[in-house]
């Protein structure tokens, strides 16, 4: 397609999927297919539950609410197009599509960095200041840390794409990732991508370190709070209320920093188990969340159950209805 004696540029990548297991995409595609339809019912079951339930809107659920959002954005932003690779063959990403995917894998995977911060925040105020927390955390507070949190995402990945642009794509156009990923497009460039590799890994590593430290500081005074409480009882309540948060952090994150690690320094890891983390990465998050939350949280596990009793209820007293009309209409 593209000819680099006439210098033509390239319009569309092509995205191999998973390198020396095309033979299996297929079959992967079914897991691929089943995390995004639990991811999607997951958050949405979230969102829908902290609407209905009014003990559920304090700041704690309105940032669950906004991981639950972004989360089912970033499953969206993805998964489409590795089951258009993993089911249909339909290699091809049109160039300017391509960069729009990445942009936005990255400014959610960076917005919801942000939420475990805020969420991190919420739990050192509710433990640390306990009589300050309805003042400090105040609805307008909750709205503009996401907006915050949003804005900060936007702006540092705007420059990746812009600065990919400036770049000539002459003869290289394959793609061995599952999805447009910064580092795997700008190494197809055909001029020194010197700026683009040290922006991304300044980025990555920016929001990495200022994120984990802040999260790492709020559970430090958290601990801090909580061991000088003389009951036990106490101590054991208090943790708990940060138990869900500790494992969404370890599950957004350790795939992250794998990912991110073999990406740039691990030459000896073959191209599949990176990509296959990589996908992780952004599928497994969204699903697990939202089954975290869930299980951990007794007010969301109680209000879930209830609505699906509720549902089946409702669903049984209209069949009785239906076949009551039925028998009806024979006589």
């Amino acid at each position: 397609m593209a000819d680099n004696a006439t210098h033509h540029y390239i319009s569309s990548f092509f995205l191999v999927g998973i390198p020396g297991l095309q033979a299996f995409h297929r079959w992967i595609g079914i897991p691929v297919f089943l995390l995004f339809a639990l991811a999607l019912l997951g958050n949405s079951v979230i969102i829908i539950t902290i609407k209905l339930e009014p003990s559920l809107h304090q700041p704690m659920y309105f940032f669950l609410c906004m991981l639950a959002v972004n989360d089912m954005a970033l499953a969206s932003s993805t998964t489409p197009k590795m089951l258009d690779i993993f089911w249909l063959d339909a290699h091809r990403f049109d160039f300017s599509i391509c960069l729009a995917q990445m942009y936005f894998i990255h400014t959610f995977c960076i917005m919801e960095s942000a939420l475990l911060v805020a969420m991190a925040f919420d739990r050192y105020v509710a433990i640390c200041i306990p009589l300050r927390y309805t003042t400090i955390l105040t609805p307008p507070m909750v709205i503009k840390m996401g907006l915050a949190g949003m804005t900060r995402a936007a702006f540092m990945v705007l420059p990746c794409p812009l600065l990919i642009k400036r770049l000539p794509y002459y003869t290289k156009y394959v793609i061995n990732h599952a999805y447009c990923e910064h580092m795997a497009v700008v190494k197809l460039a055909s001029a020194n991508t010197l700026i683009n590799r040290a922006y991304g890994i300044s980025v990555a590593l920016s929001v990495m370190v200022l994120d984990l430290g802040l999260i790492a500081t709020s559970y430090i005074k958290i601990l801090q709070a909580v061991f000088r409480l003389s009951s036990q009882n106490a101590r054991s309540k208090a943790l708990g209320t940060c138990a869900a948060h500790v494992c969404t952090i370890l599950v957004s994150y350790t795939p992250a920093l794998f990912s991110f690690l073999t990406h740039r320094i691990g030459k000896k890891v073959p191209p599949s188990i990176h990509i296959i983390f990589a996908s992780l990465y952004l599928l497994v998050p969204p699903t697990v969340n939202p089954l975290v939350y869930g299980v951990k949280t007794k007010q969301i596990r109680d209000r879930v159950v209830n609505l699906f009793f509720q549902t089946r209820r409702f669903l049984k007293t209209k069949i009785r209805k239906f076949q009551s009309k039925l028998v009806k209409h024979d006589y």
